[in-house]
């Protein structure tokens, strides 16, 4: 492997998704080729249908490529089984879902505390507090998704994200059900926490505005990579 694949966090070559249809096969990505360097926050952006959302599944693994392939830390997602690729996402990616995706039986912390507990860690209830802390709950600790705001929630959802502290972050329209003011507060957390922790961010979003806030920008339309531009993050040292 090449020293500049090894600075590559994610290697996308070639990558084509093509669903069956009645009408027949129907291409939703096509010939789609970029690397994110490690410690890099990159936007995906694309209007509705653009294929974005398929674009991000197939990066984390949690669907199979028609052709082309990803290296996801140096793996290649097409030898791996569905088992396999689960070990990877569970070792070195977390994710922040637009619907929080939280467990409504547990509190916020056991929320937070679940993956690492399911990885074996033992100190998985002393991350937790502090990650809560960081994103301002640790007064919600023993509270219930139902009794925590839309906002909070989803602080919950990216303290639980960076337990472990994973290699990469995917974020799927983490501020699009939350108010200006509650989608704002979340974005400084993923971006505060990624710098932090020195976490890739991949981060799928409409919001042109939000997109502008990562070094850089992968646009997406009709299934198709239009152009790779510089966010506003690119010139910050």
């Amino acid at each position: 492997m090449s020293v500049l694949s090894q600075l590559n966090v994610i290697q996308v070559s070639g990558l084509t998704q093509r669903v069956n249809t009645l009408e027949g096969s129907l291409t939703i990505l096509s010939d789609i080729n970029f690397s994110v360097k490690s410690g890099e926050s990159v936007a995906i952006v694309g209007a509705s249908g653009s294929g974005k959302s398929t674009l991000l599944s197939l990066l984390a693994g949690l669907d199979v490529a028609s052709q082309g392939e990803v290296h996801l830390d140096g793996d290649a997602l097409s030898t791996l089984d569905e088992e396999a690729r689960a070990q990877l996402r569970a070792e070195k990616i977390g994710f922040v879902f637009q619907s929080f995706m939280l467990v409504q039986s547990l509190t916020a912390l056991e929320n937070v505390m679940l993956p690492a507990e399911l990885a074996g860690d033992h100190d998985a209830k002393a991350q937790a507090v502090e990650l809560l802390d960081k994103v301002g709950l640790s007064h919600r600790l023993g509270h219930y998704p139902s009794q925590l705001s839309g906002g909070e929630q989803q602080r919950v959802a990216i303290a639980r994200a960076f337990i472990g502290s994973p290699k990469i972050l995917f974020a799927d329209e983490p501020s699009a059900n939350l108010d200006s003011k509650n989608g704002h507060l979340i974005e400084t957390l993923l971006f505060d926490l990624n710098k932090q922790n020195g976490t890739t961010l991949v981060l799928v979003t409409h919001d042109e505005q939000l997109a502008k806030k990562c070094q850089r920008i992968i646009h997406i339309e009709g299934g198709q990579l239009e152009k790779i531009s510089e966010g506003v993050a690119a010139n910050v040292g």
